[in-house]
């Protein structure tokens, strides 16, 4: 069983409002976990600790399931990269993820690999046991 760091949070991120889904989507986003400082933003020095652990996982209705890591890409970026793709330009990218705090009830913008920004709402944020 492996030990996390006490930073590591689990969170989920649902589909917000958007034209498509007017209510929003609870079987379309991410979840992931990653280190959290105390404000809720990714802890670049424990993830950097635990980066083998910091896991996603994108689900979307009528879609596989993808399974990847979190990354830290050149300029300081933080993306969704999946093992299947392989290539980096199929990365998602959030839009100031770093500077985000993942809090229930925030907003999160995130550029998907099909080129589109789409928004998510952060529905949880739980401690790692």
């Amino acid at each position: 069983m492996p030990t996390f760091l006490p930073s590591m949070r689990r969170v989920r991120l649902e589909l917000a409002r958007d034209p498509d889904h007017p209510e929003g989507s609870r079987s379309r986003g991410y979840d992931f976990i990653a280190p959290l400082d105390a404000n809720g933003m990714i802890d670049d020095a424990d993830w950097r600790k635990s980066k083998s652990q910091c896991r996603v996982k994108r689900f979307w209705e009528g879609e596989p399931d993808e399974v990847g890591h979190i990354v830290k890409k050149r300029g300081g970026h933080w993306a969704f990269h999946y093992d299947i793709h392989g290539d980096p330009e199929g990365d998602e990218s959030g839009y100031k993820l770093g500077e985000h705090a993942f809090k229930p009830g925030e907003y999160v913008s995130i550029h998907e690999h099909d080129g589109v920004m789409r928004t998510f709402k952060v529905m949880s944020v739980v401690e790692i046991d």
